[in-house]
């Protein structure tokens, strides 16, 4: 596939992504009448449920990366190059910030919004950590074993994810400065940003090493 179509493969599901995300949240506390568990609930299996779609859909084409945590590793695993990584990465932001402004025109919502949403506390980054982790280990350890699991495999994991980790699992650094433009329920401070961020990094790095250890092929 041409890069051109990959490039608008990965801004168009990272749209959507983002519009599913925020819109459920939207959604979740308009029906919720003030339960948070309840609207994180449907929060939950949207985002979830969206995954598995958008990944089979864009899948074939541009691999359905969404993420830059997630592209950063392809890069240094040496799947695709540096220029490839870059152009990935910048629609994947493009496309977050389009699908942000998109949850907000469809719900009505004042299209230019700050999140007023703190998430702060070294726990919030550690669960960012641990969320990225598990991301990427999904991600290597499936499609290692049965890559046909692997889109079921992401929104299982996304899904279970929202509800143990502290910070509902961002886990995907295009989603949390996107989600900084919402002052909604999805909404996060532009102050907590570079903790979850940090934490996404670390986590994916950390991945990295340990199931490239994990799954290393035995010498013959």
């Amino acid at each position: 596939m041409n890069l051109p179509r990959r490039i608008a493969a990965e801004a168009l599901g990272t749209l959507l992504l983002l519009a599913i995300v925020v819109g459920s949240g939207i959604m979740g506390t308009r029906l919720a009448s003030g339960n948070d568990a309840i609207a994180l609930l449907g929060n939950t299996l949207s985002t979830g449920a969206g995954l598995v779609v958008l990944i089979h859909i864009f899948g074939p084409i541009s691999g359905a990366q969404f993420n830059p945590a997630v592209t950063l590793i392809v890069w240094l695993r040496r799947e695709m190059t540096a220029a490839q990584a870059l152009a990935y990465t910048g629609a994947q932001l493009a496309g977050a910030v389009l699908g942000v402004l998109l949850a907000h025109a469809m719900f009505g919502e004042s299209m230019l919004q700050v999140s007023g949403h703190a998430r702060d506390g070294w726990g919030q980054g550690l669960a960012e950590l641990v969320a990225t982790f598990g991301l990427i280990g999904t991600i290597l350890g499936v499609s290692h074993a049965r890559r046909e699991f692997t889109p079921v495999a992401v929104g299982l994991y996304i899904t279970s994810a929202y509800w143990f980790t502290a910070s509902t699992s961002f886990a995907n650094p295009a989603v949390t400065l996107a989600r900084g433009l919402t002052d909604t329920f999805a909404g996060i401070a532009p102050a907590s940003i570079p903790l979850f961020i940090a934490g996404q990094l670390a986590g994916a790095l950390i991945a990295l090493a340990v199931f490239g250890w994990l799954l290393a092929e035995d010498p013959a």
